[in-house]
């Protein structure tokens, strides 16, 4: 409750000035099932790398006063509180007239969404950043249901004035489905939390936590279709021809598609960023049978732990790997446990290749390409 009291006392207006636009930056993935996800990731960093660029008294977070304020980084931004009476499938409706007033309330220059709850009338120059477009560019009939629920989202996005997209292939797929033109797109990729590092020490702390001793494979994330998990046991089955002594490891909550049993596998459920940061630097490779990506943040934050990573080649896996991983055919279990051998037999090679190519990716370099965005939409 202190909490909640406390962001609803800094409810004031934005600051303005300094030759930069002041923004309204929407915070409220970060309340609820999103933090976990892709999405909170994004919102964390994004909002870290704003505040390190001394962009914060430029910065309004809008959160929803039913819920607890979530961890914020220090900063000089303000803070105002929404109400809304639904948080289920017709928030979303809710919000595409409910955001209209809380804009004008705030009045901004520049209104930044950053998931699937969009205005239905922007008083202001509205950003918005595309994380995929997964349930209209891959999976046909078993992504109706996602389709339906996030369909008033395709339907506002066209009223966006600027779309960042996380990846080229999330601006390809936009262009192609006809949901933003090539002018209203900018690409801005994803950076990486600095907890993902080579941690010395990492098995042992593996070993105490989990009781995993020796070498395994690594998969991080929820078991639903789009991830393939029957190409992951098959990749841990080829991978085993070559090196029976390896274990499969899955980091992550399973989710409702979840197959009931993942046979040799060790499921370690939820997970915090530093033991994740711990399981990426102890493996042996990150096996990532995913079958479409709007960005691929797993692959990212192995590279930058030293881990290697073994991925089918397609969608943004392809360019955010781009020759420091191992990419197979789409979809070939086999292949990919073959790879995930390989790289097992030249740990060192495909390490470094990470780490150099996890180098070009991080939440200043974001933070700064977004606030040029933000100017952008303004001129």
């Amino acid at each position: 409750m202190a909490a909640k009291l406390c962001f609803l006392m800094l409810m004031n207006s934005p600051r303005k000035g300094g030759g930069r636009p002041s923004v309204l930056l929407d915070m409220r993935p970060l309340q609820g099932p999103s933090a976990v996800r892709g999405v909170g990731s994004y919102a964390r960093g994004l909002l870290k790398g704003l505040v390190g660029a001394g962009f914060d008294a430029h910065l309004t977070l809008l959160l929803d006063s039913a819920f607890d304020a979530p961890a914020l980084p220090v900063g000089a931004y303000r803070v105002v509180g929404c109400r809304r009476r639904n948080h289920g499938q017709l928030a979303a409706y809710e919000d595409a007239v409910a955001l209209q007033s809380d804009i004008a309330r705030v009045a901004p220059d520049v209104y930044h969404a950053i998931d699937f709850h969009l205005p239905g009338r922007s008083p202001c120059p509205l950003v918005v950043t595309l994380h995929d477009l997964i349930p209209w560019a891959w999976g046909g009939p078993s992504m109706r249901g996602e389709r339906i629920r996030y369909g008033l989202f395709r339907r506002l996005l066209p009223r966006a004035d600027l779309v960042i997209a996380v990846s080229n292939a999330t601006s390809s797929d936009a262009i192609r489905l006809h949901v933003a033109s090539r002018q209203r797109l900018r690409v801005i990729p994803e950076g990486v939390d600095p907890v993902f590092t080579p941690r010395h020490g990492a098995a042992a702390r593996v070993k105490a936590k989990w009781n995993i001793d020796g070498r395994y494979l690594l998969f991080v994330g929820a078991l639903d279709a789009r991830k393939d998990p029957h190409a992951l046991l098959r990749a841990f089955t080829a991978a085993r021809l070559k090196h029976p002594d390896l274990r499969l490891l899955i980091a992550g909550i399973p989710g409702r598609q979840a197959p009931p049993s993942m046979a040799g596998a060790v499921q370690l459920g939820r997970v915090v960023d530093e033991e994740l940061a711990d399981l990426y630097s102890a493996a042996s490779c990150l096996v990532f049978p995913s079958r479409y990506e709007g960005f691929g943040l797993p692959c990212l934050e192995a590279m930058a732990s030293g881990c290697p990573v073994a991925a089918f080649r397609n969608s943004s896996v392809t360019e955010l790997v781009d020759g420091a991983g191992i990419l197979v055919s789409d979809g070939d279990g086999d292949a990919l446990g073959n790879a995930a051998a390989e790289l097992v037999d030249q740990p060192e090679r495909w390490r470094r290749a990470g780490l150099q190519r996890a180098r070009q990716f991080s939440w200043d370099k974001a933070a700064r390409e977004t606030i040029q965005a933000y100017e952008s939409v303004l001129r």
